[in-house]
């Protein structure tokens, strides 16, 4: 086992503040150049299929009304860059025939194509497009609760509706890479999960208790934010930490040579690196438009916070979201 650990400290940009000033919706329409049924609650929509096993909604009737089905998530751009424009670190090979992608949301991973900034004249069919398309030998299944796939696809790519935490209809050894992303806050029980997935896996995940090298999170709203969302994901019951558990619990299930990559990636663009400050504004982007369809469900079904608690609250998170003076990251693990 290795670990290959990307945590230095991140210097700040004394000159940042010029970046503290657009809005979250200018910023998308900025940004987003270059790159059935269902359960209403609280004015966000859910998933249908096995509906309340799912926290997230990206989807409200009274904010940034952006269709899915068509846009790329500022999400997918912040693992992109984070990863230097990889889709994966694992090294398959590029004949691999089997692929799964569990918790394919819109199927931005199997199908993505990348921003200008991540084109690259280097011929590696990891660095560029999508999975499905760079891999034509491959057969690759995206899963979800919901149908939100775009209908125009590769192929050798195919969705199905499906739920991880049930029993696997797929038998052992089935598929020759399986690729996780975002699935924390989503499984009851990780290690029946790992048991199911005892094949070639990569996991992302994403720390949700902001941290800071200066100690300016340290009393903030960002600090308020770490302990309520692993106190409302533990009362869910589906934990928020296995940011910090999956490589133990992968262990525990049989998988062997288990290497752990971690990132520090900014909220917000105050870091002098060039590249973490475009990383951190797409970051904070991805916050300023997540944070209502993270929190409302958790905090008002299991917390037992009114929607205007709630709402007060997050007016709070996109205040300091807004404030250049709080040097915030987030750890997000390969």
């Amino acid at each position: 086992m290795s670990r290959d650990i990307d945590l230095e400290v991140v210097e700040v940009d004394t000159d940042a503040e010029s970046g503290y000033g657009e809005s979250a919706q200018s910023e998308w329409t900025s940004l987003r150049s270059s790159i059935m049924n269902y359960h209403y609650e609280n004015g966000r929509r859910y998933h249908a299929y096995h509906a309340g096993s799912y926290w997230y909604s990206s989807t409200s009737s009274t904010i940034t009304p952006i269709n899915t089905n068509q846009l790329s998530k500022p999400s997918h751009h912040v693992f992109n860059l984070l990863l230097d424009g990889k889709l994966y670190l694992a090294p398959i090979p590029e004949d691999v025939e089997q692929v799964l992608d569990i918790g394919t949301g819109t199927g931005v991973w199997a199908m993505f194509v990348p921003p200008p900034h991540l084109h690259t004249n280097q011929n590696r069919t990891n660095d560029h497009s999508d999975f499905a398309d760079t891999h034509p030998a491959a057969r690759v299944i995206g899963t979800d609760l919901s149908p939100i796939q775009p209908t125009w696809i590769p192929p050798n790519l195919h969705f199905e509706v499906d739920d991880c935490c049930d029993d696997w209809v797929y038998g052992k050894d089935s598929f020759d890479f399986i690729h996780v992303r975002g699935l924390y806050g989503c499984v009851a029980d990780w290690d029946k999960f790992y048991k199911e997935a005892l094949d070639y896996l990569e996991q992302v995940e994403v720390s949700v208790v902001p941290k800071s090298d200066d100690g300016s999170t340290n009393n903030t709203v960002f600090e308020e934010w770490g302990k309520v969302s692993l106190q409302a994901g533990d009362a869910f019951g589906k934990t928020l930490r296995i940011v910090d558990e999956a490589k133990e619990k992968m262990i525990k299930a049989g998988f062997v040579d288990v290497q752990e990559h971690r990132f520090k990636c900014p909220v917000g663009p105050w870091a002098k690196d060039p590249r973490l400050k475009v990383l951190g504004k797409y970051n904070r982007l991805q916050w300023e438009m997540g944070i209502e369809g993270w929190s409302m469900m958790l905090l008002t079904r299991f917390l037992n916070w009114t929607r205007q608690e709630v709402e007060v609250y997050l007016a709070r998170m996109r205040q300091g979201l807004r404030d250049p003076s709080i040097h915030a990251y987030q750890e997000k693990y390969v």
